[in-house]
């Protein structure tokens, strides 16, 4: 059974409905669930607004690190779920380098046609490894 202090649950009304948490701590590793741009509210914002929703994301990716006390450069791999991949995949490689800086976590990127919310356009999900130095 994993403690509960292991496990970060927030308001996304998802979490219930598909019995997930957003994240789950095992041994050093912290296995993240797809982040996307909700709010703090569990309400998801910018629908349709790749930069928007890509924006958003970072941010609740990094409410995730906070709350683990983790930083970027603990992130050892990532998968991001875009839609319509070769329209976004430049802003994708922006976001991507402004958000990591010099630091270069694995990842994998998939183009697929849609997301689980109409509008949701973009999915992380990723893996912290917090033996790395902050």
């Amino acid at each position: 059974m994993i403690n509960s202090a292991h496990l970060l649950a927030t308001s996304v009304p998802a979490e219930s409905d598909f019995g997930y948490s957003q994240a789950i701590k095992s041994g050093e590793l912290i296995h993240v669930s797809g982040q996307l741009a909700f709010d703090e509210a569990g309400e998801f914002l910018h629908a349709g607004d790749f930069a928007a929703q890509l924006q958003q994301t970072h941010a609740n990716m990094d409410r995730v690190l906070d709350h683990y006390g983790a930083t970027r450069n603990q992130v050892v791999s990532q998968v991001l779920y875009v839609v319509n991949l070769r329209q976004n995949a430049a802003a994708t490689a922006e976001g991507n380098l402004g958000y990591f800086g010099d630091h270069r976590p694995a990842s994998t990127v998939l183009g697929i046609t849609e997301l689980t919310l109409p509008g949701q356009v973009i999915e992380i999900s990723f893996v912290i490894d917090t033996k790395l130095p902050a």
